[in-house]
């Protein structure tokens, strides 16, 4: 199964498990989230994909994680990605909680995995994205289900972007064949990204390095 947030990784993500692994389950959370446009972007690859469910869950915990994503009151970061410093748009514990959601759903459903877009050489400082907290986290899934202590099959945890910067990503989305303009990265959401928040401007970079161009930037950025 795949955890569809409908940005450009998890969209690889997706494509890449619709090739390894079909039928494929894909799971959208919200969490609270500033704006629900991502979401849509997420019913739109489940579509393209023809994956066999779509589950849309609604999990409201923006009153007490504290993040720039939850609280539209609170400014959305500009400028690039500071090396060293946690960000403003870290949701407290979001892919320890995205994931725990996303294993009792792969238990249920008998499946073998779960893919997430989590990346560690263009993440944004996320303490969550890193290779040893996913390790973590699936020794945990192995630990802390029937199916791990019963059968000895756990469930993986597989994070295909790890290593990979964004144009490398942009380059495998090529070669599966992602709708890139069904994607959607802008953190402040609305008809088109605003061009200006770290989300849009590492997507940028990572469509420039591929030398591809993005379609949902080609429609040219928001005004105001």
């Amino acid at each position: 199964m795949v955890l569809l947030s409908g940005g450009m990784d998890s969209a690889t993500c997706l494509a890449l498990a619709v090739r390894e692994a079909p039928p494929v389950h894909a799971l959208t959370v919200a969490y609270g989230q500033r704006h629900d446009r991502e979401r849509r972007s997420a019913r739109a690859l489940a579509r393209h994909f023809a994956v066999a469910r779509h589950v849309e869950l609604a999990l409201p915990l923006a009153p007490i994680l504290r993040s720039a994503l939850t609280d539209p009151a609170r400014p959305l970061p500009r400028g690039g990605p500071r090396t060293g410093r946690i960000p403003s748009t870290y949701v407290p514990a979001r892919n320890t909680i995205l994931l725990a959601v996303a294993l009792g759903y792969a238990e249920s459903a008998d499946l073998d995995a779960i893919y997430l877009g989590a990346n560690a050489i263009d993440y944004s400082g996320y303490p969550d994205c890193r290779p040893a907290f996913l390790r973590a986290f699936e020794r945990v899934a192995r630990l802390g289900t029937r199916r791990g202590i019963d059968s000895g099959r756990g469930i993986a945890i597989r994070a295909p972007l790890l290593r990979r910067s964004k144009a490398g990503i942009v380059r495998l989305g090529e070669r599966l064949g992602v709708p890139w303009g069904l994607t959607w990265s802008c953190y402040a959401g609305g008809r088109r990204p605003c061009g200006r928040c770290d989300a849009c401007r590492l997507r940028a970079l990572g469509f420039a390095g591929a030398r591809v161009v993005d379609p949902v930037a080609a429609a040219g950025p928001r005004t105001g």
